[in-house]
């Protein structure tokens, strides 16, 4: 059986106004994973993926290292557990 993981996550650094969201849409989609990303009112991007443990792997590796070409990561925080069923039906970007 199949397990997944719920990964919780939030940038910081320079990561409104650069197309974070739209681009963190595009890395989730290409991975095949499902959940949301959104603006905070403090000034970062946070969100939920969910997925194959190794699509999350590539995904953590992607907010903590790469994101958006005009963005700035200067700190990522990351909390996952497993589950047994992803609880999205694709991935949304909220506003």
């Amino acid at each position: 059986m199949t397990r997944f993981v719920s990964l919780y996550y939030e940038v910081f650094g320079k990561v409104q106004g650069v197309w974070f969201r739209k681009y963190t849409k595009d890395k989730v989609n290409e991975l095949k994973l499902v959940g949301y990303v959104k603006n905070t009112e403090r000034g970062t991007v946070s969100g939920i993926a969910q997925g194959e443990r190794e699509k999350i792997e590539i995904f953590k590796k992607w907010l903590q290292y790469e994101g958006s070409p005009s963005s700035r990561i200067d700190k990522t925080t990351l909390q996952e557990e497993e589950i047994e069923k992803v609880e999205f039906h694709g991935f949304e970007i909220k506003h």
